[in-house]
């Protein structure tokens, strides 16, 4: 009897998901185990292998297509299985194609186009009149608007030699405009509306739809820190000289983080709706920009592992992440998001909290600046960080040790930073 293979949930967040390629047509003999798909789901590309045996018999979302989870993926079957009913009775339960409300698609039907390329798309403009003297000059009087003229005799223009788009062949401002710019700039100014349009990914769509939510649901507040990070290169530097494995700031951070969560539980803590949940395991969201946004893998149990691990296991991630192959794994389970711009420049800047996170820390970059010491204006390397909250969750106060804590760690690292953290 004929099978139906629908469209995997293959992450927790996933609602719908696109085929990016097929590895088996209509009539190949598919073994359980075979690797029957890719499938780009809202974080990751990933393999889709057959539990099943049998011949396909049909494909019900072709290659570039988008499908719900649940909608009839492929049917398998014996060699010349009649499938009509099965398709009738998916379409009538869903009240639309079997296919999960797309044009049912029959089994002799010529494959689908594949998915349109955006290419830049011009408005329409008024159609230029033909010649430009003939529709500019009357006699020897060119027809311009007065603005036209000035602008014309300020730039040097010949006024002449410009095509009018007003009415009657009328030289305006915006024609002059454009003439300079175009002259000016080798043509390589766009004189017309000009834009490229580009259908949003299963990614873009999540971070869209989750991060809104975030937003317009958590009431965040913020609390900014600065930290003195002398002390913190000076380490750095000094492990970077001996191991193998050249840490990054980032480690450090992520490190520091997970020994300032274990003194506050309730910033390693999660809202979830009817109730709040304090983790007494720390897992650490790492913020990974990729092509098409962005992924968060997580450093599970971050407490307990080493300065080397977190290393080896962030650049991981980072590979993964832009090459599509993280697992659902890898991304679950946070309890707190580390996002870190600092690498790109950026001073200081906010998060908006990773739900059902209570808290995202922003880091930012280490600036050379002046400070006070002991009474004495000297130079000094400061990082601002911001720390998002969901006041839900976590109160001002809260949130405000929990950062004097890390504050306290980063400009004392011996505090949590021993031969068996490297």
């Amino acid at each position: 009897m004929a099978e139906v293979i629908r469209m995997p949930k293959l992450s927790d967040t996933m609602t719908e998901g696109v085929v990016v390629e097929w590895h088996k047509k209509v009539g190949d003999k598919v073994e359980s185990g075979d690797l029957l798909a890719e499938i780009e789901t809202d974080k990751a590309t990933m393999e889709f292998e057959s539990f099943q045996e049998g011949i396909l018999l049909y494909i019900g979302v072709k290659k570039g297509e988008t499908a719900a989870v649940d909608s009839i993926l492929a049917i398998l079957g014996k060699k010349g299985e009649k499938i009509d009913k099965i398709l009738k009775d998916e379409k009538s339960a869903k009240g639309g194609s079997a296919s999960g409300g797309k044009k049912e698609t029959k089994e002799e039907e010529a494959p689908a186009p594949p998915p349109a390329v955006a290419e830049p798309v011009a408005t329409k403009t008024p159609e230029p009149a033909p010649a430009p003297v003939a529709s500019s000059v009357s006699g020897d009087r060119v027809k311009a608007s007065p603005m036209a003229k000035k602008l014309a005799n300020d730039k040097g223009v010949n006024i002449a030699l410009i095509t009018g788009t007003g009415d009657g062949g009328r030289v305006t401002k915006k024609d002059i405009e454009n003439y300079v710019h175009s002259t000016a700039g080798g043509n390589s100014v766009i004189s017309e509306e000009k834009f490229t349009e580009v259908g949003l990914s299963q990614m873009r769509k999540t971070i869209a739809s989750r991060l809104a939510e975030s937003k317009f649901t958590a009431p965040h507040f913020y609390l900014k820190i600065d930290i003195d990070m002398d002390r913190t290169i000076d380490v750095r530097t000094s492990i970077n000289a001996t191991s193998n494995v050249k840490i990054s700031y980032n480690d450090i951070i992520i490190k520091a983080v997970a020994a300032a969560l274990k003194k506050h539980p309730a910033v390693n803590s999660s809202w979830l709706e009817d109730r709040i949940r304090y983790n007494e395991h720390i897992n650490i969201g790492v913020a990974i920009a990729v092509e098409d946004g962005l992924l968060v893998p997580v450093v599970h149990y971050a407490d307990g592992k080493t300065l080397t691990q977190i290393n080896v296991e962030v650049k991981d991630f980072a590979v993964r992440a832009r090459e599509k192959k993280l697992q659902p794994e890898d991304w679950a389970g946070n309890t707190f998001t580390v996002s870190n711009l600092g690498m790109f420049g950026i001073d200081e800047f906010t998060a908006i909290i990773n739900t059902p996170d209570a808290c995202i820390m922003a880091i930012g970059a280490i600036r050379e600046t002046a400070v006070v010491k002991n009474g004495e204006v000297v130079p000094g390397n400061l990082m601002a960080v911001t720390l998002s909250c969901d006041h839900r969750v976590v109160d001002g106060a809260t949130g405000a040790e929990f950062l004097q804590t890390f504050k306290h760690m980063m400009e004392n690292p011996v505090l949590f930073l021993g031969a068996s953290s490297i």
